[in-house]
C-alpha cells in the first residue's frame, strides 16, 4: 500500500549496536528478529523487527507501474525482485546475521505471469515480457468479469454474490481471449505476488508421484475417494498461501478447488495437471516453507541460507494481523471484554481494506468472503473495501487549481501538502466545529467504481456544492469533504456486515491513511466508533514479520505472536456532539448514489 502521508517525526526504540549485533538500550539481551517485506502499489517496504513487534529497521524503494492504455496497469516481476534485495540488505546492516530466525512477505494480489522456465511473459499488447504483472487496481476485464458473475455459480456467494474485476479469473480469461499467442499458450505459471515472493525465497521443485498421492497432498481430495493409478507424474509444487488461492482463486479451504467453475467460465484448460499452472500445494499463512531459504535467494536478500520463510499473506490482511490482535487492557474500550471479532480492522492506504473475523461463517451481500483461516487460523473472514482511497485523496487534491500554491507553502514550511491542509483547516474554521466546513459540499467517493457493499464498477464519483471559487480554502473543503466522503463509506460497509450478522465495536486503523490525524478523526466521528493506532505506525510491516515468527517457531501460533507483537498506541475517540451533522450527511451521501442511479435509468430509457 503506498502512501503519500508522512508524519513529522518517527519515533522508535533507541537501538545500539552490540557485538556485532543489535540489543535493546538498557542492558537487555540480545533478541531475535524477523524480517517483514511488504510490496505495495508504489513501492517495495522492509523491516527488522524483534520479538515484542518493535520495528527496529525500516527501508523502502519505488517500483515501477506502467499504464499503457486506460484501466490498463502493469508492473515487472523482476524490477519488484530487485528492489526486495535493495531493502532487505539495508534494514540488516550491522546486524548478526546469526540472530534473524525468519521472513514473511505480503504484497498486492496483482496476477503474476511466467513461462515454463520461470521467465517473464508479457501481460500487454505491446509484447513487453519486462511488464508480467497485471496489477490488482487493473479494471481491462469488465466484459469478462460480467460473464463470470452471469453464471450466477456457487462460489461466487464466497466474494459477496458479485465476483470483482480486480480478482483473478476475470485477469486470466482476459489473457485467454487477447493475448493467446504471445501470453496464454506460452504460460507455465500464474503466481498471485505475494506467493511469486515466497516461491522467489523458497525455490520451486518437482517430484515424482503418484496420481492418487498427487490428488491427496496438492488438491486436498481425500486419499480414500481416489482411485489408485500406477502411473507416476510429474508434478511441480508451487507452495501456496490459503489467503491468496482463498481470496482471489475461488479456492476452498475446506473442499479445494471447483472443476465446474473453471469450466464453465471458459478456463477448464487450467484444471489439467491437477491445475498445475496454478500451483497445488497449500498452507496457511505463517507456515513454514519448504527447507527455508534458498543460497541463492539468501546471497539476493543479505539473508542468512536456510532461515524460515513463511506462506504470505496479502498486503490489506497482513495490515490485520499486525492490529486485530493487540491487547487494549486499560484504554477504556468496550472491545476489552469482547470477543476479537467486535474489532474491524481497516488498512487504509492507495485502496481501503475492511477486516471482520467471525467464529463462524457470515455472508454479507457485496462483501467478500467469508474466506475460512485467510488472515487469522481458525476465523472466517469477511473482507469489505473501496477501491481508492488514498489515490482518491491525491487526485482530488492534485487536480486542483490551487495545488502548485499549495505545494509551494507546504516546501516552505516543511511540511507533507497534507499537514498543511490540515492546519490550514483548524485556521479557516473559525468558532464551529472542523466538519461542519462541508455543510453545503458533499462527495460520493467512487470514482473507481464500488468494491463494498454495491458492488457496482460501473458507478462514478460526484461532487455536490461547487461554486467558482478556486483558492487554497476552497481545495482544504474539497480535501475535508473526500476524506469524510471514505469515512461514510466505511460506515456504509460497517451496517451491512451488522446486518449480517457481524457485532463491530472498535476501529483498528493502520496504513498510510492512518498517519493522517484528520482522516482518522473523521473516521471516529462518522463511525461513531473508537479507533485504535498501533504503537508502531508500520503494522503491515508488523504483520509481514509475524509470519517470520511464526514460522521459525519462536510462537506456538500466530494468535500468540499477533498478541505478543502488537500494541495499541493511541485511541481516538468519536466527537459524539457532532453526531447529529454526521448523521444528515449520511442521508445525503446515501441520496448521491440513488441519485445516481436514476440518473443512469433516464439516460438509457426510450
Amino acid at each position: 500500500m503506498s502512501s503519500k502521508w508522512q508524519p513529522h517525526g518517527i519515533v522508535t526504540s533507541e537501538i545500539t549496536k552490540s557485538g556485532g549485533g543489535i540489543a535493546m538500550s538498557g542492558g537487555d539481551e540480545p533478541r531475535s528478529y524477523y524480517v517483514g517485506m511488504d510490496v505495495g502499489t508504489g513501492s517495495v517496504r522492509a523491516a527488522l523487527v524483534d520479538q515484542r513487534g518493535t520495528l527496529l529497521a525500516f527501508a523502502d524503494q519505488p517500483i515501477n507501474q506502467w499504464e499503457p492504455q486506460f484501466n490498463h496497469h502493469e508492473q515487472s516481476s523482476e524490477d519488484i525482485w530487485a528492489a526486495c534485495c535493495i531493502v532487505s540488505k539495508k534494514v540488516v546492516q550491522g546486524v548478526n546475521l546469526h540472530q534473524i530466525r525468519g521472513l514473511g512477505f505480503d504484497a498486492t494480489c496483482s496476477l503474476v505471469v511466467l513461462d515454463e522456465q520461470f521467465r517473464p511473459l508479457p501481460v500487454n499488447h505491446e509484447g513487453d515480457s519486462h511488464r508480467n504483472i497485471i496489477m490488482w487496481l487493473d479494471h481491462r476485464a469488465v466484459s469478462q468479469v460480467h460473464r463470470i458473475n452471469e453464471t450466477k455459480h456457487s462460489v461466487l456467494q464466497y466474494v459477496g454474490g458479485v465476483m470483482s474485476v480486480e480478482m483473478q479469473a476475470p485477469k486470466l480469461l482476459w489473457l485467454k481471449e487477447n493475448l493467446r499467442e504471445t501470453c496464454w499458450d506460452k504460460a507455465g505459471h500464474f503466481f498471485d505476488l505475494p506467493d511469486f515472493l515466497s516461491w522467489k525465497a523458497t525455490g520451486v521443485t518437482a517430484r515424482n508421484c503418484t496420481t492418487k498421492e498427487a490428488n491427496s497432498r496438492f488438491c486436498g481430495i481425500p486419499e480414500d475417494s481416489i482411485r489408485e493409478t500406477q502411473a507416476e507424474i510429474s508434478v511441480h509444487v508451487h507452495t501456496l498461501s490459503l489467503c491468496s488461492l482463498v481470496c482471489k482463486w475461488t479456492y476452498s479451504a475446506e473442499k479445494g478447488w471447483d472443476d465446474s467453475f473453471w469450466k464453465m467460465v471458459g478456463l477448464e484448460d487450467l484444471v489439467t495437471d491437477n491445475y498445475s499452472k496454478i500451483g497445488n500445494q497449500v498452507l496457511p499463512p505463517g507456515a513454514s516453507l519448504g527447507s527455508g531459504l534458498t543460497p541463492e535467494a539468501a546471497k539476493d536478500l543479505g539473508l542468512p541460507p536456510g532461515i524460515a520463510v513463511a506462506a504470505s499473506l496479502i498486503d490489506a490482511h497482513a495490515g490485520g494481523l499486525g492490529v486485530i490482535g493487540a491487547d487494549v487492557k486499560g484504554h477504556g474500550l468496550a472491545c476489552e471484554g469482547q470477543p476479537v471479532t467486535s474489532r474491524l480492522a481497516v488498512i487504509c492506504g492507495t485502496s481501503s481494506c475492511h477486516m471482520g473475523i467471525s467464529k463462524n461463517p457470515i455472508f454479507v451481500p457485496g462483501v467478500w468472503g467469508p474466506y475460512f483461516s485467510a488472515m487469522v487460523p481458525g476465523f472466517w473472514l469477511n473482507e469489505g473495501g473501496q477501491s481508492v482511497t488514498g489515490k482518491l485523496i491525491d487526485h482530488m487534491v492534485q487536480g486542483h487549481a490551487a495545488f502548485p500554491e499549495l505545494q509551494a507553502k507546504a516546501t516552505a514550511r516543511r511540511q507533507s501538502v497534507y499537514a498543511y491542509l490540515n492546519s490550514h483547516l483548524d485556521l479557516i474554521k473559525k468558532a464551529q466545529p472542523l466538519g461542519f466546513l462541508t455543510v453545503d459540499l458533499h462527495v460520493w467517493p467512487d470514482f473507481h467504481g464500488n468494491r463494498s457493499p454495491l458492488a457496482d464498477l460501473t458507478l462514478k464519483g460526484m461532487v455536490t456544492g461547487l461554486k467558482l471559487s478556486q483558492d487554497l480554502d476552497d481545495l482544504a473543503i474539497l480535501y475535508l469533504a473526500t476524506v469524510q466522503a471514505i469515512a461514510f463509506g466505511t460506515r456504509l460497509i460497517i451496517e451491512a456486515m451488522e446486518s449480517a450478522g457481524h457485532s463491530i465495536s472498535t476501529l483498528f486503523l493502520c496504513g498510510g491513511l492512518s498517519k493522517n490525524p484528520l482522516f482518522v478523526q473523521m473516521h471516529a466521528d462518522i463511525t461513531g466508533m473508537p479507533v485504535v493506532l498501533s504503537q508502531e505506525v508500520e503494522s503491515v510491516l508488523v504483520g509481514a514479520a509475524v509470519l517470520g515468527a511464526c514460522a521459525s517457531g519462536d510462537f506456538a501460533s500466530v494468535q500468540e505472536a499477533m498478541a505478543k507483537m502488537s500494541k495499541v498506541g493511541k485511541v481516538v475517540f468519536p466527537r459524539h456532539e457532532d453526531k447529529r451533522y454526521y448523521d444528515k450527511k449520511y442521508q445525503v451521501f446515501l441520496k448521491l448514489v440513488e441519485h445516481q442511479k436514476e440518473y443512469a435509468a433516464i439516460m438509457k430509457g426510450d
